[in-house]
């Protein structure tokens, strides 16, 4: 597996991915999912995007942007989606260790997670492991897709 910048061939494999996600309604904040015209826009609005590809096929991608502008503009933000089929095969870890690195390279200096869900304990386990220190939790602060509310954890990792 291998994980490298996206290209506007990936963008159909991408979108799938995403939109499964957005329609869980259980982790993206997102409520509705993209287009192929969105798609374009919304990824190329960010600072970097990069897909895991194994055989050919995306098995999953992240998008890394600032976190906040000006003073705070050194912090940065991504977010992480895996295909349904590659979850559990450290498919995350790859993105999320990749995401690290190009995150240094265009000089961001803390990688912040604002709205991880309480509930998605494979993803904080994962953030824990690579070293990321949890920063509270808020109750509430999240909406999922059924109208009922769960926690988040903020999460932070020096670059």
């Amino acid at each position: 597996m291998t994980v490298r910048k996206y290209e506007d061939k990936d963008l159909l494999e991408m979108i799938a991915i995403w939109n499964e996600i957005v329609e869980a309604g259980d982790a993206f904040p997102q409520e509705e999912p993209l287009t192929e015209s969105t798609a374009k826009a919304f990824f190329s609005a960010q600072t970097y995007v990069g897909v895991a590809e194994e055989e050919g096929n995306i098995a999953g991608l992240y998008i890394l942007h600032p976190n906040n502008v000006g003073r705070c503009g050194h912090i940065c933000n991504a977010s992480y989606a895996v295909g349904k089929e590659m979850r559990g095969k450290h498919v995350g870890e790859k993105l999320v260790r990749d995401c690290m690195t190009e995150a240094k390279k265009a000089g961001f200096r803390i990688l912040q997670f604002n709205a991880v869900v309480e509930q998605n304990v494979p993803a904080r386990r994962l953030y824990e492991k690579l070293g990321f220190t949890q920063l509270g939790r808020i109750p509430d602060g999240f909406r999922k897709k059924d109208g009922a509310f769960a926690a988040i954890c903020p999460y932070y990792i020096t670059l």
